[in-house]
């Protein structure tokens, strides 16, 4: 039975599988986007941002456990330096994939980009309030904002309700006799 086995098999043994994800994970640090199949960036998903959350960590330990992955100093160091700390105060979504409109030639596999989300930075940094303008203390330019700000606050009036038609007696030209 293949209970609590997850993650797709991909056609290989499992260290053939481990070790394409382990250059693929070198090539995503290396590079910040790859190009592959949509399963393979699916899974990959799951090594990266593994990778991720040891950077969000960064203490010894996890770079050891980084440097079992990624085999480098060098990657790690970008890893731990560079990349995590774009990621602080984001709680996942480290990665994303995006599907390609041509299928590859060959055996029409779909392909896939994955690459580092690129709002991290944004997302990180709270955005500072905006505080209210100020009136202008030119009396010239006080009458302007005024109707200016007349014209917002004031709301939109409703169209009247529209009368139903009543049944309207017959026109004729002939004159009613009474």
């Amino acid at each position: 039975m293949r209970h609590r086995k997850s993650g797709k098999k991909l056609g290989m043994e499992p260290c053939h599988r481990n070790a394409m994800f382990r250059n693929m994970a070198r090539s995503l640090v290396t590079h910040g986007r790859i190009r592959t199949t949509v399963i393979r960036a699916k899974e990959l998903r799951r090594v990266a941002d593994g990778l991720i959350t040891l950077a969000l960590r960064n203490d010894l330990h996890s770079r050891r456990l980084a440097y079992k992955v990624l085999e480098n100093h060098q990657l790690v160091q970008k890893l731990f330096d560079e990349i995590g700390p774009r990621f602080v105060g984001k709680p996942g979504g480290f990665t994303r994939v995006i599907r390609l409109g041509e299928p590859r030639k060959g055996d029409n596999a779909p392909l896939a980009v994955i690459e580092f989300t690129a709002d991290a930075v944004t997302e990180a940094a709270p955005a500072p309030e905006e505080k209210p303008k100020k009136a202008a203390p030119k009396k010239a330019a006080a009458p302007a904002a005024e109707a200016a700000a007349s014209d917002e606050e004031k709301p939109k009036k409703k169209a009247a309700p529209r009368k139903k038609k009543e049944a309207a007696p017959e026109a004729s030209d002939e004159p009613k006799a009474e």
